[in-house]
C-alpha cells in the first residue's frame, strides 16, 4: 500500500513537470514494410508515456523493430524486438497512466506492460477492436492509452490479418513474413 502511495505522488510530480515541457498533441509517422501509420500522441492526458515514446523515437530506438505479436481482432504489438527477435527493450519503467479518461478502442495506441502496472518502457500496441476489458477498472490498472491512427487503419487493419506462427521466444502470434518499422520519426 504504501509503495503504490509512493508511486502515485511521485508520478503526479513527473506528470506536473511533463505537462509544461510535453507537446500537446504531437504526430508520429511509422514507415512499416506494409505502409505507413500516421499516429497522433495525447501529451495532456497521457504526459509521461509521451515524453518516453518521442525520446524513444528522437534517438532512432524504433527504426529496425517489428511487430512481433498480431491477434485479428485484439491488436497489433511492436517496439521491443529486431527483426531476428531478439529484444529490444530499454531499461526502466513508466508510471502507468491507465487512468487518463482515454479507453482502449479500436485504433488508440497503447503501451504494453508486464503484469505488474508500472512496467511499460517501449512496446506499444494498437487496438484493431474495442478492447474495454484493457481498461483500469476499481480493482486494478489498465492499459495506458497515449495516441491514435489519423491515418493508415488499413495498414493497421492488414498486418492484424498477416499469417503467423510460433518464432523466436514466441509459442504465437509471431507474423510469418515480418513486418518492420523502418522508420518512426516526428513528420
Amino acid at each position: 500500500m504504501k509503495s503504490s502511495l509512493l508511486i502515485l505522488l511521485l508520478a503526479a510530480s513527473l506528470i506536473a513537470q511533463a505537462d509544461d515541457t510535453v507537446p500537446a498533441h504531437p504526430q508520429v509517422m511509422l514507415e512499416t514494410t506494409e505502409g505507413n501509420i500516421l499516429l497522433e500522441l495525447d501529451g495532456r492526458r497521457a504526459p509521461l508515456t509521451v515524453t518516453q515514446v518521442l525520446k524513444l523515437i528522437d534517438d532512432g530506438y524504433y527504426d529496425g523493430t517489428v511487430f512481433h505479436r498480431v491477434i485479428p481482432g485484439f491488436m497489433i504489438q511492436g517496439g521491443g524486438y529486431d527483426r531476428d527477435l531478439k529484444p529490444r527493450e530499454p531499461a526502466g519503467g513508466i508510471p502507468n497512466e491507465s487512468g487518463n479518461g482515454l479507453p482502449n478502442l479500436r485504433g488508440t495506441v497503447a503501451m504494453a506492460r508486464e503484469e505488474s502496472p508500472h512496467t511499460a518502457v517501449a512496446q506499444f500496441f494498437i487496438n484493431v477492436a474495442d478492447n474495454k476489458s484493457l481498461n483500469p477498472q476499481s480493482n486494478r490498472w489498465g492499459y495506458t492509452v497515449f495516441g491514435y491512427v489519423i491515418d493508415g487503419m488499413d495498414v493497421v487493419d492488414k498486418i492484424a490479418e498477416m499469417p503467423t506462427a510460433p518464432a523466436g521466444p514466441f509459442a504465437q502470434d509471431v507474423p510469418v513474413s515480418p513486418v518492420i518499422i523502418t522508420k518512426a520519426y516526428r513528420p
